[in-house]
């Protein structure tokens, strides 16, 4: 780009920026008590200037052309009024720190290619969260993904801690999610049932920057959980199996490991497979709890289990198929014939519930180490929409969230500490599930059973 082409763009670009900062400026005087008190003075005192200009005019008996005098002092003032209108509202428009904002973005290097850093549009406090501030930025045709990729370098140049970055009301538009650098999330958060959604069906996965971070099935109903050993995943995954059993939900756990990690309580709350065959069986319900689901439904002329539950008073519970290590199911490796057809007639029903599971309320939460392709097929990772990753590498972050952000933003010693496709860290709770289950009523079955065979 030649030199003068670049300074016409910027001079384009900074007249834009005037305009949007005017814009706001006069959205924010009549959305501010402050700055509408502030415009206000200065309308009035505008007025009475222009009411006693004559007092502006030098004497009659010293001026030869009176009139003319008098006309150029109304232009003059007028021009003066309207001029420090507009800078008033410009100067409203203009959120604190923008020059230094720009600057300090620009020095970070995230530019586009006429070398052009984002513009801060505002600065607002949540309403939700008081100590979350959301700036919002002019991209400059920097998209989105530059940004989340630039996060780290966007927090040292801003000297504050972003919780979530995304787009604003259009792809021009870039809102940061922040709170002081001071602030930071704690290494442990015990669980407290008191803590339990009271959302059908919503899950609390843990607390980030912005407060609760939580997934409700009842719209993304899958979730798939990654990170390496020692991340926390299996802590994370046992705080959901926990409050899908107490929101009443029927769980089933495959558990491939040797069954360490669920031990005879939970045996109490939850059906627990450690066989292929038993997994298949009880699958192959499911998905005919699913066909029943989908013919009542159509019958009936309710598009979700909520809206029949609501509606006809009846009482279909959740079905919720939880895997701690889904690859130790699913990989074929060294497997005979027979074996190979277990594991890819698992599959098909998984795929199934996958793409089907959501308006008839059957969910599937999967945890592994190693989802790639060879793993687990497309049909269900691309109907898994809600992504969490732990402590990774760059190949494991990219297979569970599509980019390398687990690897570059979660500490490498750092234990339930977890981000989402999203670009959104939490930390997840800790859970003692002895105390958890201590005042839980057992149900009355565990027993996975489909409405077809009733």
């Amino acid at each position: 780009m030649f030199k003068t082409d670049k300074s016409a763009l910027e001079l384009n670009t900074n007249r834009k920026y005037l305009i949007m900062r005017f814009v706001t400026g006069c959205r924010l005087a009549f959305s501010d008590w402050r700055r509408f008190a502030a415009l206000l003075l200065y309308i009035i005192s505008a007025s009475y200037v222009w009411i006693n200009k004559s007092r502006i005019l030098p004497p009659p008996e010293t001026i030869f052309f009176n009139s003319i005098i008098n006309y150029i002092t109304d232009l003059v003032i007028i021009l003066y009024i309207i001029i420090g209108l507009i800078f008033t509202l410009v100067l409203f428009g203009t959120p604190r720190g923008a020059k230094s904002a720009r600057d300090n973005l620009w020095k970070a290097g995230l530019v586009n290619h006429a070398g052009e850093s984002p513009l801060l549009l505002s600065r607002i406090r949540a309403k939700t969260n008081k100590k979350i501030i959301i700036l919002e930025f002019m991209a400059n045709g920097i998209p989105l993904k530059d940004w989340q990729d630039k996060k780290l370098k966007i927090e040292s140049a801003l000297n504050l801690h972003i919780a979530k970055i995304s787009e604003g009301k259009n792809k021009t538009r870039i809102l940061l999610y922040t709170v002081s650098a001071n602030y930071t999330l704690p290494d442990l958060i015990n669980w407290k049932n008191e803590f339990l959604s009271n959302r059908d069906f919503e899950l609390i996965l843990g607390e980030s920057l912005l407060g609760k971070e939580t997934v409700d099935l009842a719209t993304i109903p899958h979730v798939l959980l990654g990170g390496s050993t020692g991340s926390g995943k299996s802590i994370l995954l046992k705080s959901l199996i926990m409050q899908c059993v107490l929101r009443g939900a029927i769980v089933c756990i495959a558990d491939f490991k040797g069954g360490v990690d669920f031990p005879s309580m939970w045996h109490q709350y939850c059906t627990i497979l450690t066989k292929e065959n038993d997994l298949l069986s009880l699958l192959s319900l499911i998905v005919e709890e699913l066909m029943y689901r989908q013919q009542l439904l159509k019958e009936s002329g309710y598009s979700t289990i909520k809206e029949h539950n609501e509606e006809t008073g009846s009482d279909l519970k959740r079905y919720v198929f939880f895997c701690d290590e889904i690859a130790e199911i699913l990989d074929k490796t060294g497997l005979d014939k027979y074996e190979k057809e277990i594991i890819s007639k698992i599959e098909n029903k998984l795929a199934t519930i996958a793409r089907q599971g959501r308006a008839f309320g059957i969910h599937l939460i999967l945890a592994t180490q190693r989802p790639d392709a060879t793993i687990l097929q497309g049909q269900i990772r691309n109907n898994i929409n809600y992504r969490v990753c732990g402590r990774a590498d760059n190949v494991l972050s990219q297979i569970i969230l599509d980019n390398t952000t687990a690897s570059d933003q979660i500490p490498k010693d750092a234990q339930g500490r977890f981000i989402n496709h999203e670009g959104t860290v939490f930390q997840g709770y800790w859970c003692d599930e002895h105390t958890v289950f201590d005042d839980m009523p057992l149900p009355k079955s565990t027993n996975f059973q489909s409405k077809k065979q009733e």
